[in-house]
């Protein structure tokens, strides 16, 4: 078991403790009906009732998923919510405080709570949350009156003086005959117990679930059974996406047999679409994600932010991406940029890739790989065909078959206009069926060894997307696969154009004819 860190706990505690009572103000000249007024009004509304007495935390207004996961909660006695939001969702702001403490004490229907963090420590911190608003926040006490009794959250529990319990415990702790007088948990809670390390052990994932199905589930209190578990999704193994499969079962069964879901998966996103739009707006901006987007890697980003784990190997293994020095261009035996361009504008990732064939051995020249518009598409060609002088190379320039669309074609050649010349690029009109099917059979040039990526841009944002798109590649992962989409267009081409090439034409005279028989 780790070792709790009191010392560090206590001045967090005692920092936050002074956060709360310099925030929460209250109006000292207020009336009696004024007052009472007030708090009836906001007890008819969660969020209201949120953002007025723990302002500390509600900074700006919440968001609407934040409205149906406390809807959720508030509304279901017995209920189990699989909290899937983002890093910075405020999820254990709400479902760990706020939530619970609306359910106490203005529902009457909370009296045993039952916290779980991923170790003790990180669980004493949930409850010492709890804790320092129920003796130092001004708001809360002024309406509600002096609530703390005994206990202490570094004990792992404490009382309030209408009888109300705290009780945290690290995951994996035994909770097994825990009861507060007449009372066993009627809410459990558990906050953010996913780790990497544990999602890489299937025995340790079986136990999670065994503990969480089992073990907590069996604590709870007879007609209220509130659980939420909070969490990012960020591994197919992981505990979360093992209670989001036993969620599905169960709710199917539970409809045929007439009964109420009693699972509840509410997945968040950072973003809502492909322009970045925030699904919590009064937080943050687009031009916020953006920039967080560009600052993180694409796996980290589909993690963390997208609710999306994506495993490396799944097609392509890490160690099939090699990297060398690329030759120069006259040396290749042919030599072809393809892009595959999504029609939409900024949201969907452009990818082109130029890439060269010499004997066996595919070489990826350079990568240009980016969610952004195609306007920079045609200005990132342009340059490179000027700053390499490309015209001077036999290269083939081809895009995929949207590019005949005239928004395309507009694009591409205002950047001509501009420059005085045009790069002589064809659409690829050929039918595309079954991309992963296509993209999983190029895989074996790959396996083979025989593909390489430019070293000199072993480090740039392009090249280590496109590889990330390249390990992440999986039939119905959700994961962009432009990359894997244009490499493995490249590979064919250059194929097809060095079948051609290798074979010379031979002839002999016809004296030297054999004749055959058929």
């Amino acid at each position: 078991m780790a070792i709790v860190n009191y010392e560090k706990l206590t001045r967090i505690y005692e920092a936050h403790a002074k956060r709360i009572d310099k925030a929460t103000t209250i109006n000292i000249h207020e009336s009696l009906a004024d007052k009472t007024a007030r708090i009836g009004k906001l007890e008819k509304n969660y969020i209201e009732w949120f953002e007025y007495y723990f302002v500390d935390y509600a900074t700006c207004k919440s968001a609407p998923f934040h409205v149906k996961i406390s809807n959720i909660i508030i509304k279901n006695k017995v209920c189990k919510l699989l909290n899937d939001a983002f890093r910075g969702s405020a999820k254990s702001v709400h479902t760990m405080l706020g939530v619970p403490l609306y359910l106490a004490y203005v529902k009457k229907e909370l009296n045993f709570m039952l916290l779980i963090g991923e170790n003790e420590e990180k669980a004493k911190r949930l409850i010492s949350d709890i804790q320092a608003n129920l003796k130092h926040n001004n708001r809360f006490i002024n309406d509600y009156g002096e609530q703390f009794n005994q206990g202490d959250w570094a004990e792992g529990n404490f009382t309030t003086k209408d009888g109300i319990h705290f009780h945290a415990l690290g995951f994996g702790q035994d909770p097994r005959g825990l009861r507060f007088g007449e009372f066993r948990p009627d809410y459990i809670g558990c906050d953010d117990i996913d780790t990497l390390k544990r999602c890489n052990n299937d025995r340790l994932i079986r136990e999670a679930i065994d503990y969480i199905t089992g073990t907590l589930w069996g604590c709870f209190d007879k007609g209220r059974e509130r659980f939420v578990f909070n969490n990012n999704l960020i591994h197919k193994n992981s505990i979360l996406a093992k209670l989001i499969e036993l969620a599905k079962i169960a709710n199917v069964e539970s409809k045929k047999q007439g009964f109420a879901n009693p699972y509840h998966h509410i997945k968040t996103k950072a973003v809502l679409d492909d322009n970045f739009t925030p699904s919590w707006p009064a937080k943050y901006t687009a031009l916020y994600w953006r920039e967080k987007r560009l600052a993180t890697p694409y796996r980290s980003w589909m993690r963390e932010y997208m609710c999306t784990p994506l495993m490396d190997g799944a097609v392509f293994k890490p160690e099939w991406m090699q990297h060398c020095k690329m030759l120069s261009l006259d040396k290749y035996d042919a030599l072809e940029l393809y892009g595959d361009l999504s029609y939409k504008d900024k949201g969907d990732y452009k990818a082109m890739f130029l890439m060269g064939k010499i004997k066996r051995d595919f070489h990826v020249i350079f990568s240009f790989c980016r969610q952004t518009s195609r306007q920079v598409c045609a200005s990132w060609l342009y340059d490179l065909y000027e700053k390499h002088k490309l015209q001077r190379y036999p290269i083939v320039y081809k895009i995929e078959g949207l590019f005949a669309m005239d928004e395309f074609v507009s694009d591409f050649d205002t950047e001509g206009d501009y420059r005085g010349y045009y790069i002589p690029v064809i659409a690829d009109k050929r039918p595309k069926e079954g991309k992963y099917e296509r993209i999983e059979a190029g895989s074996g040039h790959f396996e083979r060894l025989r593909v390489y990526w430019n070293e000199e841009e072993k480090d740039t944002l392009d090249q280590t997307t496109a590889i990330d798109q390249h390990l992440t590649f999986e039939k119905g992962s959700g994961a962009n696969d432009d990359a894997p989409d244009a490499v493995q267009a490249d590979i064919a081409d250059l194929n097809k154009a060095t079948f051609v090439s290798s074979f010379e034409i031979q002839t002999a005279s016809r004296t030297s004819y054999k004749k055959r028989d058929f």
